[in-house]
């Protein structure tokens, strides 16, 4: 549907004014183009809202509006890599909410926003064409949210949308798709209750040949259910690529003309002679077995080569430097192909594995895991709910039980460079780390502790994010965190050189940074609990995340294996330093009784044995201190203060208030009941029985 939108005013603009206030004819022409997803409305329109940018946006879905925006400079840069930024801002005023804070405005980027500015910028960045420099930044901010939008998938088809209509040579119909498992069935784009009792959740970004993107998790979801998650993915998206290609068809601005790079013969033999004289030196660098070892040799080619050259010819060393790199990059991708990898494995083969528990002394649990030259400390912390994070959002505040913190201090590679706070690479790799042990967790009326988990990576040379997973299923086997089963992760690589197909296990470093994919598979013994993939071809067939699946699956096994030799099951008992959790149950009615006037009653308590005490409006208590003795003791006076005797039961109760129509007894403090009919003598004390209790708690009594 096409809705021309008349220009609000003509002619030049008033003196003073910047030449672009005016609005302009041929850009105010609006296009709309709709399509039903998950059963509501979505619409997409362009050409009233950001004309100055190079593709904008707007997106809406039932009461949810989302401003998608994307701007490239016009100059290219020198920087070696495509410097594209992906931001998504939420703005709570969407949800009609003031930011909390001293300025009461929105700051810095928190965890969920910088999460979902990654899954933008790992679906679009493989399809930018090879060599673009330009200056490229895609921002998508809600400006009115519905709770029951997925704003996750709502926000990258927002993204992609302006994209496409955008002067940008970037053209794929690239449609993210949610899918979850609900009550053993997948569904497609689920709403939010079914999004909440998922036992699968993924997010799937998929062209039309094949998956581009994965982000999730679930609790031990078998590899065939994946699969056909997948699959259903694909099927799923066809709408939303139909969308963006008519949207691209009807809206799409003429592609900016790039500058021609005319093949050099000359330039192209020069490069072929140097590769040729550096080959069997980079051969011969690449058998070495250790990381820093092999770094050395391959130094030492580069810096012999260079040292030919005149140190004023900088042209010269940067054709040398750039046949080097592609030299190695070719030979390490070829001798992969032919089944040597880099340190001497074979494809399915997983490094040495080991690893400690009890570890730290004072933590309440602690692992050193260790595989190959990648190394992980993680430590366990286990506080009450007061501990909870709070995460403040567009639909209000959120709470996460589980916390894992993974830092990537610069000495894990052997670097030395300043130490801030964490990046959206580390908030990135805790998250998936994060998912990976939340499916194992017991409930919290299980378990009523908040949960933090600490990774710090020691020594890194691939798949760090990995070896959190396995270093945390440890930390919380070590500190009697009573989990389902323990859980190990896995990187797994891919070499493709046109139909020759290589799947790689346990991937290195340099063999993710020459490699075509890096997915990421975490699970028990019985299933997947989390996923990620990210690469570099574009789209990767169904047969390639079959087989990469089958194979992550043997060799978690094999993980898990070595792993239980070091600790197989949760202990059975918390340590010594960690802080006891002792749980009740009250009438809620008998609450009152328990916080007393003012709060006199449970700071009493609290004050004379040392512990915490939180109470929620349904009468669950949960009393918290570091002593056995202290938590008995607070058990037995919240009893007294706030139990009701069994129907039936004798009871010795005193006579407090005499009235005409009966007296008033105590039964225990703060428990009183009526004796009806009955002038007793007050003070005296007489066997009385309950015989009910009130809807609002109240106790009916008659004498035995």
């Amino acid at each position: 549907m096409v809705t021309d939108a008349p220009p609000t005013g003509k002619g030049k603009p008033a003196r003073g004014l910047d030449r672009t206030s005016a609005p302009r004819e041929d850009a105010m022409t609006m296009i709309l183009e709709q399509i039903e997803l998950g059963g509501r409305e979505l619409s997409v329109e362009t050409g009233a809202i950001a004309r100055q940018a190079s593709g904008a946006v707007i997106l809406r879905e039932g009461d949810t509006v989302l401003l998608g925006v994307v701007t490239a400079g016009q100059k290219p840069t020198h920087l070696p890599y495509m410097p594209l930024t992906s931001d998504y801002r939420q703005k709570l005023a969407a949800a009609g909410r003031i930011p909390g804070g001293y300025g009461r405005r929105e700051g810095r980027q928190n965890e969920l926003e910088v999460l979902l500015s990654r899954l933008i910028d790992r679906s679009i960045r493989p399809f930018f064409p090879e060599g673009w420099r330009y200056d490229t930044q895609v921002i998508v901010h809600p400006l009115s949210v519905d709770p029951e939008s997925d704003l996750s998938i709502l926000s990258m088809t927002a993204a992609v949308a302006a994209l496409v209509i955008s002067d940008i040579p970037w053209h794929v119909p690239l449609a993210s798709v949610r899918v979850a498992q609900v009550e053993g069935e997948l569904v497609a784009f689920p709403g939010a209750a079914q999004r909440e009792a998922a036992d699968l959740d993924l997010i799937v970004s998929v062209s039309r040949e094949g998956i581009v993107m994965v982000e999730g998790g679930g609790r031990e979801v078998p590899e065939a259910t994946v699969l056909e998650a997948f699959t259903l993915a694909q099927q799923a998206a066809q709408p939303v690529q139909a969308l963006l290609d008519t949207l691209r068809e009807k809206a799409g601005k003429p592609e900016r003309e790039l500058p021609a790079s005319e093949p050099d013969p000359e330039a192209e033999a020069r490069k072929a002679a140097l590769q040729e004289s550096m080959q069997e030196a980079v051969l011969a660098a690449l058998e070495v077995e250790g990381k820093h070892e092999r770094y050395e040799a391959l130094d030492a080619v580069i810096a012999a080569k260079l040292a030919e050259l005149d140190p004023e010819d900088e042209a010269g060393r940067s054709a040398t430097q750039d046949a080097f790199e592609s030299l190695k990059k070719r030979e390490v991708r070829a001798r992969t192909l032919a089944g040597r990898r880099l340190g001497g494995r074979t494809p399915e083969q997983v490094r040495a594995i080991s690893g400690r528990s009890q570890w730290l002394p004072r933590s309440h649990g602690s692992a050193l895991f260790t595989r190959g030259e990648t190394q992980s400390i993680v430590t366990c912390t286990l506080g009450t709910s007061r501990d909870a994070q709070q995460i403040e959002t567009v639909h209000g505040m959120e709470r996460q039980r589980l916390m894992l913190h993974y830092n990537f201090p610069p000495f894990c590679v052997g670097e030395a460079r300043p130490m801030r706070g964490p990046g959206r690479r580390e908030i990135g790799h805790g998250h998936l780390a994060r998912r990976a042990l939340l499916g194992v967790l017991p409930s919290e009326e299980q378990f009523p502790y908040a949960i933090r988990l600490e990774s710090t990576i020691t020594e890194s040379n691939g798949s760090s994010s990995m070896a959190s997973v396995c270093g945390g299923s440890l930390a919380l086997c070590d500190a009697g965190v009573p989990i389902t089963r323990p859980v190990a992760g896995i990187a797994m690589g891919l070499i493709k050189e046109g139909e020759e197909i290589t799947v790689l296990s346990d991937i290195l470093g340099d063999e993710d940074h020459v490699g075509d994919m890096d997915f990421k598979v975490a699970g028990t013994s019985e299933g997947v609990t989390a996923i990620q993939l990210d690469n570099k071809l574009g789209s990767l067939p169904f047969e390639v995340m079959e087989r990469a699946l089958e194979q992550a699956k043997q060799g978690r096994l094999h993980i898990l294996g070595e792993m239980a030799k070091v600790l197989a099951a949760p202990r059975t008992e918390l340590g010594d330093h960690t802080p006891k959790i002792l749980s009740l149950k009250i009438h809620p009615s008998r609450i009152r009784s328990l916080i007393g006037s003012g709060g006199s009653t449970i700071n009493g308590i609290r004050a004379d044995l040392g512990v915490e005490i939180d109470v929620e409006d349904d009468g669950q208590v949960r009393v918290h201190g570091t002593s056995k003795e202290s938590l008995s003791e607070a058990q037995r006076r919240i009893e007294d203060l706030t139990g009701l005797p069994k129907l039936g039961q004798p009871v010795l109760a005193r006579v407090v208030t005499v009235k005409h129509f009966g007296s008033f007894v105590r039964l225990y403090e703060g428990i009183e009941g009526l004796v009806h009919g009955e002038q007793l003598r007050l003070g005296s004390e007489i066997e009385v029985k309950v015989t009910g209790v009130t809807f609002d708690g109240k106790l009916e009594i008659a004498r035995t």
